[in-house]
């Protein structure tokens, strides 16, 4: 056989190996290139950074001295004041001698002077200057026309005296005395030519190369005296904020691309080397594997494999081993695909009716063919299972995976009722809902405990691995297959009762209550209860809440039932609260509604509904508590006072009298009374009753018993020890201080 093909797979690997190992060489360039630069930048911006530093602290320490020097030393003052001038200079002498002393310790400076507002006259090293002959008046003068205090100027041309050479320094002055005085101005002059040499020593002219440019962008100066350099070259760019330059710096490009060169030839002899031990195992492995591929061909042609429409001349092996292979795998695929569907859709088929009812005469052919029970069954019972939010599992996966879920839950419930010794056969009877037929044998028996076990099993592992919800109801045990439609209706009739009966979502059929209809009264009156309590704004309607969901539970209420109920609850808020005011109206609206009903049918157990009730009805009762406020707080406020005033002897008056009277709930009304009269509504009833009996004790001789009773005290007892502790003494003791003889009022 001849080798073509075998050398056509070998050659035609090269293309892609070439490229690809040409790609890796010049990303590989690329990654070195980009490292180099981003260490060199980082190197340039420290060593920039470092110059910048320590031009900026050199000129701060010749700042901070000079202010030192004008705060610490007195002679500075007496020079302003007039007073050196006086008797034989000595003051001045020392002067001169303090400001050469600043120059000595601070080699940056050129010179300094001190301007005089006295007399005009400016103090150099040489001696006193009139400021009109001075030769820097034209600075002096920018300097005493500018408010504040001057930072550092541009570089410019400076001489003390006409005869003196010029030189090119940057200057800076202070008001003084200090911090913004109105006797003098002293100048300070740096040397540009001092400050360039600190410069040059800090940089390396044959590795780099340094720039200071002014705000403007026009040049300052060039470290070493370097030739023009392109904008392009610079790597760095520092501002020194306190003089307003800004230092350019960058690296000269012979020293690192030498640096480069040496790692690009490194790099290409690795390449090198990778192709030439690319292509040595390229024939290896080609030779290597080609000898399978040898031995199909050689079994192929033993066949004499023939196919219609094909030249034998033309035919080569890939092409054969091709045509062979794929007419044998669809083949398979198609038979074994189509025999896979058909088996489950028929098995499907005669669960369903199963639980239809079908007779069993009729499907003896298909339970023998299927088998779905091994041995002689005496024992059945029917499992339902149900997925709890079913519209979420729906978004939250896709369609692949939901199917995929579907069948793990399917095989997960057989494998473990055979783990319980029972034998189980699970099919999905609807989208969200998969039924489990259990069986024991003669020498097995199921009981409620076998089947909860099995179904508590099944819950702690799905939630645990898949993380959904289920429901299960569990129908009775009967003692033939065709009796399991029964156990399939309660099953399914468990379900319905998920939310009063379902704890840890198992439902036992034999659980269900044996009454069909719910008691609408009761229900219907509790409901009416909560509302009345809601519109009088009474906090009792929680208590109400509770003790309706108490009901739902004991009276083992249907989930269908439970929700009409709640569903009613909201409507009859809805007529007595929903058009009180816009913020009602929003929370009563079909979408807000249609909203919290579904939250309600999403929920899976009694509590959860519980809670997402109370949650509701929390937040509607806080708005609808704030609007009657809002509306009705001075009116209530006013009505509440006089009722008291004009029945304050009712025996009966009370903070319950009051919220019957006022329909509103007895901690509002005391809320009320704090806030408007700041104090509560017992001390304001006792009050009056008080002013009332101190009018009966001094203008009547009625006894204390009849006294009490006219004030709505149940005996004289009571109201003697209300009164003693608010008038500060007895009746009797109040009507003898009180009383004249004919029963007038003694007036003082």
């Amino acid at each position: 056989m001849k080798r073509n093909w075998s050398s056509r797979m070998m050659f035609s690997y090269f293309p892609i190996f070439l490229l690809t190992v040409s790609i890796l060489i010049f990303l590989s360039f690329l990654i070195v290139g980009e490292l180099s630069r981003s260490e060199t930048e980082k190197a340039n911006r420290i060593s920039t950074g470092y110059v910048v530093d320590s031009v900026q602290n050199a000129l701060s320490e010749v700042e901070l001295a000079v202010l030192q020097e004008m705060e610490t030393n007195h002679d500075y003052g007496y020079y302003l004041s007039g007073e050196s001038d006086q008797g034989d200079r000595t003051r001045l002498y020392n002067t001169v001698k303090d400001m050469r002393g600043m120059i000595y310790r601070n080699q940056l400076i050129d010179s300094i002077y001190i301007y005089r507002e006295l007399d005009r006259k400016v103090l150099t090293l040489n001696g006193l200057v009139d400021s009109d002959v001075f030769a820097d008046r034209d600075y002096l003068n920018q300097a005493l026309t500018k408010a504040g205090t001057g930072e550092w100027s541009d570089v410019r041309s400076h001489r003390l005296f006409s005869s003196d050479p010029t030189s090119q320094v940057i200057s800076m002055y202070k008001k003084l005395p200090l911090p913004f005085g109105s006797e003098g101005v002293i100048v300070v002059n740096l040397s540009m030519y001092r400050i360039e040499r600190m410069i040059d020593d800090m940089t390396n002219s044959k590795v780099s190369f340094m720039r200071v440019v002014n705000d403007q962008g026009q040049l300052v100066y060039t470290a070493h005296g370097e030739k023009e350099i392109l904008s392009s070259s610079v790597l760095t760019r520092i501002p020194a904020g306190n003089v307003g330059w800004t230092f350019e710096s960058g690296i000269l490009a012979g020293e690192l691309f030498a640096w480069m060169s040496v790692v690009s030839y490194i790099w290409i002899i690795i390449g090198v080397l990778t192709v030439v031990l690319g292509t040595l195992y390229i024939l290896y492995i080609t030779r290597k594997n080609y000898r399978p591929i040898q031995a199909m061909m050689n079994r192929i042609q033993a066949l004499q494999f023939r196919e219609e429409g094909m030249d034998v001349t033309s035919r080569n092996e890939l092409v054969m081993i091709d045509q062979a292979l794929e007419t044998l795998i669809h083949q398979t695929m198609d038979y074994q695909k189509q025999h896979d569907e058909n088996l489950l859709v028929q098995r499907r088929q005669l669960f369903l009716d199963l639980l239809e009812g079908e007779q069993i005469a009729s499907l003896e052919d298909r339970l023998e063919r299927f088998s779905p029970f091994s041995g002689a069954i005496m024992q059945f019972a029917y499992i339902a299972a149900e997925i709890n939010q079913y519209d979420d599992f729906r978004h939250k996966y896709p369609a692949k995976d939901q199917n995929l879920l579907k069948l793990t839950l399917m095989n997960l419930f057989q494998e473990l009722a055979g783990e319980e010794g029972l034998e189980g056969w699970g099919e999905w009877v609807s989208s969200n809902r998969i039924g489990l037929m259990v069986s024991a044998g003669d020498h097995s028996t199921i009981d409620k405990i076998r089947l909860r076990n099995l179904a508590e099993r099944c819950l702690r592992w799905v939630s645990d691995n898949l993380g959904l919800s289920l429901a299960i109801g569990i129908g009775p045990v009967v003692d033939e297959l065709s009796a399991i439609p029964k156990s399939s209706s309660a099953a399914d009739m468990a379900l319905q009762h998920k939310l009063s009966l379902g704890k840890d979502r198992v439902v036992l059929s034999d659980n269900l209550p044996d009454r069909s209809t719910l008691q609408s009264y009761k229900y219907l009156q509790m409901l009416g209860e909560i509302v009345r309590e809601f519109r009088i704004a009474d906090e009792n309607w929680r208590q109400r809440l509770d003790e309706l969901f108490v009901w739902f539970s004991e009276d083992q209420v249907k989930d269908e039932e439970i929700h009409m109920m709640l569903h009613t609850l909201i409507q009859m808020l809805d007529r007595e609260l929903g058009q009180l005011s816009d913020s009602l109206k929003r929370i009563f609206s079909e979408p807000s509604l249609q909203g919290y009903y579904s939250e309600i049918e999403a929920e899976t157990t009694l509590k959860q509904v519980h809670s997402v009730m109370l949650k509701w009805l929390a937040e509607i009762y806080r708005i609808y508590v704030s609007v009657n406020e809002s509306k009705s707080y001075r009116a209530m406020i006013s009505e509440m006072k006089v009722y008291i005033e004009e029945n304050f002897d009712n025996p009966d008056l009370s903070l319950k009298h009051l919220s019957d009277r006022f329909q509103i709930s007895g901690k509002y009304a005391s809320h009320l009374f704090k806030e408007e009269f700041d104090m509560k509504f017992v001390d304001f009833l006792t009050q009056l009753r008080m002013q009332r009996a101190e009018y009966l004790l001094a203008t009547t001789s009625d006894n204390l018993q009849d006294i009490g009773q006219k004030l709505g005290y149940a005996n004289s007892i009571t109201f003697g020890r209300v009164f003693k502790r608010v008038v500060g003494v007895t009746p009797g003791d109040y009507r003898k201080l009180k009383m004249k003889p004919g029963g007038q009022e003694e007036h003082k």
